[in-house]
This record gives C-alpha cells, structure tokens and sequence, in this order.
C-alpha cells in the first residue's frame, strides 16, 4: 500500500466511519438528555436553546447521514423516555441544528439557511396538516373546544355593550381559521421554522464559531481498504507519516517487518513517533514510503488488528465484564466466545458478573486484552497499555502479552518507554525522533532534592475517614477503611499502593470534591468540603482538566477575574514553561506539558494544598525528571503536596514521607509526621548532585514564595 496523506475533510459516501458515530452516540445523547429535562421541568425549558448545539456540532463536522442516525436514535430514546411532547421538541431541534450546521460545513451563508428552512418547514407543515387530517377524532375535539372558548369569550364580551363587537369578531376569526384550518397551520408552521432558524444563524452559528477549535477528526482513520482481511506478515520500507498542516514528520525512514508468532517491543521516549508508527501497523497509509501486507488490517474485525491502548476505561463499554468482552460482536459471532474462557486467560476468572466500574487500572487492561482476544486478532497492538498501571500490574501485564503469540498464533507489539517491559520480546525497535536507532540516550533519573525551608504544623486532619460507593444498594462497596492521616505546611507526602487501593478516592475526599461517607476531613480545623478551591487536585489525565482553547485563557480562568496576562506569565515561570506557550492550542501539547499547565492553573488559583493524582503516569523519563524538579520548586515555595503514585522510586526523592494505602487501609505508624524537620541544605551521601543553592531573585520557585512578584 502506498501512502498518501488523509484529507482534513470529510468523506461524503461509504457507511459511517466510527469517529462519525461515537460523536453521534455522546452528542445525541446529550441533546436527549437536555430535550427531556426541558420538557419535563418547566423552569428548565431554556435548555430546549442550548440542546440545538450538540446536534449543530455534529451537522457541522460531519456528514448528513451521521446526523439523522443520531436523531432517530435519539428520538426513539426520546420517546421511550417521555412521549411525544419530548420526541417532537427532539425532532424540531434537531432540524433546525442541521440547517445551521450543514450551512456551516458547506460555506453557505443566510440565503442558504432561508432556503433550507423554508423547504423544511414545509415539510414540517406537510407532516402537522397529515397528522390532523390523520387523527380526525383528535382534531374534531381540538376544534370544538376552540370554538367553546371562542363563544365564552363573546358571551363575556356581550355583557359590557362597548366589547361586544370585539366578542362577535373573535367567533368570526375563530370560525375564519377553523374552516381553512390546514392553511393556517401550514403557514404558521413554516414562518415558526423560518425564524427560527434566522434567529438560530446568528446565535446556534456564533457558538458553532467558537467550538470549532475543538478537535474532530480520528488519527486511526483510514481509508476503505476491500481486500480480503490479512494484517500479516505487514513490512514497512521506508515508511514516514506527516500530520495534516505538521512542518515536519513524525515519522520517517521506517524499515519492519513483523510477522506470524512475534513479540516485539517499540520503545522510545514521548514525541518519538511510537503511537503513529502504530497507527500504520492499524492501517493508515503512510505519507511516504510504503506498508506492505497480504490484504487489510482490518482494524476492529475479525481476524484482523486488534488495539489495546493507554486508558483502558476508554475502551470499557460494557456494564459486567462479561458483556464487555462480546461488546460490538454480532450475536451469532458473540455466541461462540469462550468468555470464560478468556477471562481465565487474562487472569480474571470468575469475574464474568462483576461490574466494570469496580475493576482497577490492572483489571481493566486485562478486560481490554480479552475483548481484544474476542474477536481473533492476526495482530494485537498495545500502545503504552502498561503506564498507567502499578509495577506489579505492569510485569503481570507484559507476560500476559509476550505469551499470546505462541498460545494463539499471532503478532503482539508492544509500545512503551520502559526499557524493562522490552525485556520478553523476541524483537527491540528503539525511535528516536521519528527515526529507529540502535539504543535510546540515557536521561538523568531524578535524584533527591534536599529540602530548602523548614515544615510547619499539622494543615490537614483526615480522622476515621470511610468512603462506600452506591451506599445502600446492592452494588455497594467500601473504597476506604477508617483512614487517619495528618499532613504539616509545606510537607511533601507520598500516598502509594496498588491498583484499587483507594488512592483516587482518597484524593477526591482530600480535594474536597467528595465527602466522605463518615468521619472528617479537615483543612485549617475546617470540613474541606466548606472550602473549595483551597485544595487543588491535578488529575491523572491531564487533559480532562483543560477545557479551555489557548493555555492562557486556560490558567486566567482558574485564576479568576483578577488575572491578568502578568499572572498567567508568572504561572507558567512557576513550572519551568516559556511565556510564549500562553497562545498556544491546548490540543497541541504534548504530556508533559499538559501536566505543567493543570499545575500552572493552580498555582495561579493560589491553594494551600495542592493533591496530584499519578503526576509521572505517560511520561518518559526525561519528563519524569523534569516533573520531579518542578515539584521540588513548588515544595520549597512552601506549597503542602501530597502525590498519589504508584511511582515510590522516582517521587520519593522529592517528599518528605511515604504512607502505605492497601486495600482502603493506610498502614500502622504513618498517619502521623514525624517532627518538622529543620532546613538542611547538606546533600545524603548517596546523592549524585550537588544540592542546589537557595533561590535567587527572578527564579520561579522565588516568584512564588515572593507571591508571584519578580
């Protein structure tokens, strides 16, 4: 297959791709759901407005075929849900979204939009008059009792000699529109729709505008390949893949060939080109060179290219494992899994009833591993499905994946930037810069960061702290035991244990975002839940947490009003960014720097606590490094942090103690700190750095003991 780069448009024949109807599915979803709550509660009927834009998003990015799927779906939803007021606000929302975004995707303009809604009010018209002359018994009660009201009215109008004219006149009017009732409602159907919709274009259009940043395309998608479905042996000669509008490659100069019964690792630090060299082996053409194989890799099908990516959660559809395993196959094809079977292989057996939602980060890539295993693939990708999983979890992960290809005959590549989970493959592909090399350059591991300024009294008080999700059903289950925990100013805590210990539970009740079911958490001898925003939580995936388009206006919103363009400055110095990454799309960082953006968000909202939640998960070492300098800075700022990671080696060298959560539990002897250590600026003796000198004026770490000011 030679390679031709993907078009930024949108295909307009052929079935619907799946980019087209995973955004049909989450934004008719989302149009149902706010449709229904405002027909249903009257004071939220102004959600009826805003329900227009999900379906006017879909109609704008994609084709029309996608948005009627969607709307159908959602109106047979709808109707289920409530009726048919629902369904026919659904209906009519969902027309005027399609005129307002198709006249978007097509560069139309007002003349466009005038056309098409008349054209659909007419249908509309035609389908009201239909329906009434259909339900003839219905509309003979309507009118009658529009006529009972009309004669009440003239009846009260008699009785005052000066309103009976008005009286009269109404009967007149009312008899007038009854007798060419279809001519009436014909008309006020279409003049409803045609303002509406010229109401529609310059509102529902102006926030189309403004989403259009938003990213919409799928990097996996490929064009239609009909050859017979056989992804191996796949040879890559030459192979490079530039991204629409990129200045340069991401990847070039690619020779491979993976085949039958192969184990082989792709290892490479972030930004290397390791997930688009796996996008090739997924079927997308490259931009040069060639991909060589026997038919197509037939991506998601049967005996074709199976992936298992980074967050397994994004890939669980299913409500019980079991059902997760066959999600998508046809019934007939579902019906010959051996779902027992796989799970037993994966190393979740008996698990076919429980609930996906329970599963830990380990668990849930194994489901992902047996879904994958469900539909026979010839070649099985996992791109960094062991970083976001504890050590433990990671090697029994990794030795699930090396022994695949001899138990069912098939290729398995491994991408990931730990050199150890390379060590059972048969084969090592190092990248390097979008290019293979014999051996990746050795980055500095971090190295403990000696403490600049003494901790102060115990901030934060945890006592008999419980947390059980979906208290007092069936589906009941204890997350944390009786915690206690107590954390001084400025001290550096690290939480760690296995996957579905507790730890991100424990982290939302510490942030203040979920209280716990009993006991108490307390910030200054107050409930943290009473002071939102003086914890700050960075979450695992970075990315969920910037909702913004640019980094500036992203860290000016948690800032609040009063930040200005010198504060977003200051925050970005604060973790080591240029200034000039402050107009950059949020959609063009990478990892590492998205880290650093959540944490220079809250360091512009200025909290007393800052939580991070797996702040190494995704990265190189060379990012990991650099995060554990960033957190040093912002510990010798005097900010308290407390880590959740599974990453005991790399975080230790920056905090200051490390409690043991195990199965909700913390352990015996470290809920409570030790006494404030004095500051000491001497170096352990197992230390390869020279400990750093105190800050100097205009350093980032000064700028924030200083309050920000330089």
């Amino acid at each position: 297959m030679t390679g031709r780069p993907i078009a930024d448009g949108t295909a307009e024949h052929g079935p619907l791709r799946p980019i087209e109807l995973a955004f049909g599915a989450v934004l008719g979803g989302a149009t149902v759901g706010l449709v229904t709550v405002g027909s249903v509660i009257p004071l939220a009927a102004a959600l009826n407005l805003v329900a227009a834009v999900p379906m006017g998003l879909l109609a704008q990015r994609y084709r029309l075929r996608a948005l009627v799927t969607a709307a159908v779906a959602a109106t047979v939803v709808a109707f289920v849900a409530t009726g048919l007021l629902a369904t026919t606000g659904l209906m009519a929302t969902a027309t005027i979204a399609g005129i307002i975004g198709t006249t978007k995707r097509r560069g139309g303009g007002l003349a466009a939009v005038l056309g098409l809604s008349t054209l659909a009010g007419l249908v509309w018209a035609g389908f009201a008059v239909g329906m009434l002359q259909l339900l003839s018994a219905t509309r003979n009660l309507l009118f009658d009792t529009v006529r009972n009201t009309s004669r009440g009215i003239q009846e009260l109008a008699e009785r005052q000699e000066q309103l009976a004219p008005l009286g009269r006149a109404a009967v007149d009017v009312t008899d007038s529109v009854l007798r060419w009732w279809w001519l009436w409602v014909g008309s006020g159907v279409v003049t409803g729709m045609v303002a509406t919709a010229l109401f529609s274009w310059f509102v529902l259009g102006s926030v189309l505008d403004r989403l259009a940043w938003l990213p919409g395309h799928d990097r996996l998608d490929a064009p239609p390949d009909d050859r017979a479905i056989a992804p191996l042996p796949v040879t890559l000669r030459g192979a490079g893949f530039r991204y629409p509008g990129a200045v340069r490659d991401a990847l070039r100069d690619i020779d491979l060939t993976v085949d039958v019964g192969e184990f082989v690792a792709v290892v490479g630090h972030n930004g290397s080109g390791k997930s688009t060299l796996t996008r090739l082996l997924a079927g997308l053409p490259p931009t040069t060179g060639t991909v060589q194989r026997p038919g197509s890799a037939g991506l998601g099908h049967l005996g074709g290219t199976a992936l298992v990516l980074q967050r397994p959660e994004s890939q669980t559809l299913g409500v019980l494992v079991a059902d997760d395993v066959v999600w998508g196959l046809p019934t007939e094809l579902a019906a010959d899994v051996d779902v027992a079977g796989l799970l037993r292989e994966v190393g979740l057996d008996a698990m076919g009833d429980k609930e996906t939602a329970t599963l830990s980060g380990g668990q849930q890539q194994r489901l992902a591993v047996a879904a994958a295993l469900a539909r026979k693939p010839a070649l099985l990708i996992a791109d960094e499905a062991t970083s976001m999983i504890d050590p433990q979890g990671r090697r029994e992960l990794v030795e699930l994946l090396a022994a695949l290809p001899k138990r069912h005959g098939m290729a398995v590549v491994l991408v990931t930037h730990h050199e150890a989970d390379a060590a059972a493959a048969s084969r090592v592909v190092h990248l390097a810069q979008g290019r293979a090399v014999e051996r990746l350059a050795a980055w500095p591991r971090p190295v403990r960061d000696v403490r600049r300024r003494p901790m102060g009294e115990p901030l934060l008080e945890l006592r008999d702290v419980r947390y059980t999700y979906n208290r007092g059903t069936p589906w009941e289950a204890a997350a944390l035991h009786s915690v206690d925990l107590s954390v001084r100013r400025g001290e550096a805590l690290l939480i760690v244990g296995g996957n579905g210990s507790g730890k991100s539970t424990l982290a939302w009740i510490i942030a203040g975002l979920v209280a716990p079911t009993s006991g108490r958490c307390e910030l200054d001898g107050k409930a943290v839940t009473a002071q939102i925003g003086r914890v700050g939580l960075a979450f695992q995936h970075s990315r969920l947490q910037l909702q913004k388009q640019t980094v500036g206006t992203e860290i000016a919103d948690w800032g609040g009003r009063a930040t200005g363009s010198g504060a977003v400055g200051r925050a970005l110095d604060a973790v080591g960014l240029d200034r000039s990454l402050a107009a950059r799309s949020i959609e063009e960082l990478s990892g590492g720097q998205a880290k650093r953006v959540v944490l220079a968000a809250i360091v512009a909202s200025h909290p007393q606590v800052v939580v991070l939640d797996e702040p190494l998960a995704g990265l190189d070492p060379e990012g990991r490094a650099d995060i554990v300098e960033l957190l040093a800075r912002l510990r010798d700022s005097g900010l308290t942090l407390i880590v959740i990671s599974h990453d005991v080696e790399d975080m230790s060298t920056v905090c200051d103690r490390t409690v043991h959560l195990r199965s909700g539990r913390i352990l015996a002897g470290d809920a409570v700190p030790d006494a404030a250590p004095a500051t000491d600026n001497s170096a352990p003796e197992h230390d390869s750095r020279t400990a750093a000198p105190p800050h100097r004026s205009g350093e980032p770490a000064w700028r924030i003991e200083h309050g920000g000011q330089s």
